[in-house]
């Protein structure tokens, strides 16, 4: 598999998930130690560890340390992919559609 389908692959699982979402979200005002972010879930914080190193392998975080605290941000790069790959399918469709409207529209006549 290509290294871009790859990056693909690893930032779509990431988001496909409600509660990496749902991190990625406590990071839009900024960087936030792990500790704080953890704070509002339901869930271990090794759990939530899990959560963020998926989110980093797939390109979407950035971890910075000072000393023992580990600070987090949201790194939007990776979003692109998602956003080419979709601009690229949606005109591959409407490109599709549009030959098959023309087809029907021809048979019709």
């Amino acid at each position: 598999m290509p290294l871009g389908e790859l990056n693909l692959d690893l930032t779509l699982s990431a988001l496909a998930d409600p509660t990496r979402r749902a991190i990625l979200r406590r990071m839009v005002e900024g960087e936030v130690r792990v500790t704080e972010l953890a704070k509002p879930f339901a869930i271990s914080l090794p759990a939530v560890s899990k959560h963020i190193r998926l989110l980093e392998s797939a390109g979407l975080v950035r971890r910075r340390r000072a000393g023992r605290e580990h600070f987090l941000s949201f790194e939007p790069k990776a979003l692109d992919r998602v956003t080419t790959w979709i601009e690229t399918q949606r005109a591959l469709w409407n490109m599709q559609l549009d030959a098959l409207e023309r087809l029907l529209r021809d048979e019709d006549n």
